[in-house]
């Protein structure tokens, strides 16, 4: 099965993309365009708490 990546909608046309894919687990997987090869895996909960973070530190 292969993996179905999605590109952030905040990531413009450029390079430089985050892309987001579910595991057959349920985990998230992250990756940056730049380097395809290196994949984070996370769950729900802590990318949310993340974005929470990074959208408050934006906002400052």
């Amino acid at each position: 099965m292969s993996t179905h990546w999605q590109k952030s909608t905040y990531s413009g046309d450029a390079s430089n993309c985050v892309n987001i894919a579910t595991a057959p687990t349920g985990h998230l997987l992250l990756r940056e365009s730049d380097t395809p090869a290196t994949i984070l895996t996370t769950t729900p909960a802590p990318l949310r708490s993340l974005i929470q973070t990074l959208k408050g530190a934006k906002a400052k």
